[in-house]
């Protein structure tokens, strides 16, 4: 797969999905088949998700480093996925979530932008 039709995947994601309210997404091309992707998302209830992938799509689908931040309305952290790599007692590591605080850290596997929005959506219908 090429970086440009991976920029699009992420795009169709976003544009395509109910809860989504608005974005702002930036891409940056690196070579054929890597780059780097930051954005924000807002929901309707004002909550947000910020995120950024350094991909490698050449074979697989390849994160670098990822981080998937989504915040209520008054900024405060729900949850954040990410892999910098500084829990390595973790079995995932070093792949993990903050759940709730930056304290709570537990195992996760690699989440994509699709299990982290329908993580999000889930919340939303809770509410």
């Amino acid at each position: 797969m090429l970086i440009k039709e991976y920029f699009q995947e992420i795009a169709d994601i976003i544009n395509n999905h109910p809860a989504v309210q608005s974005a702002s997404v930036e891409y940056d091309k690196r070579s054929g088949h890597i780059g780097f992707i930051r954005g924000s998302l807002w929901f309707f209830n004002k909550s947000v998700l910020h995120f950024r992938e350094y991909a490698d799509v050449q074979n697989d689908i390849v994160l670098y480093m990822y981080a998937y931040q989504y915040q209520n309305a008054e900024n405060i952290m729900i949850f954040r996925y990410d892999n910098t790599p500084h829990f390595p007692s973790l079995h995932t590591f070093p792949h993990h979530k903050h759940d709730g605080s930056e304290s709570n850290v537990i195992s996760a596997i690699q989440p994509n932008l699709t299990s982290v929005l329908y993580e999000i959506q889930q919340i939303l219908i809770s509410e």
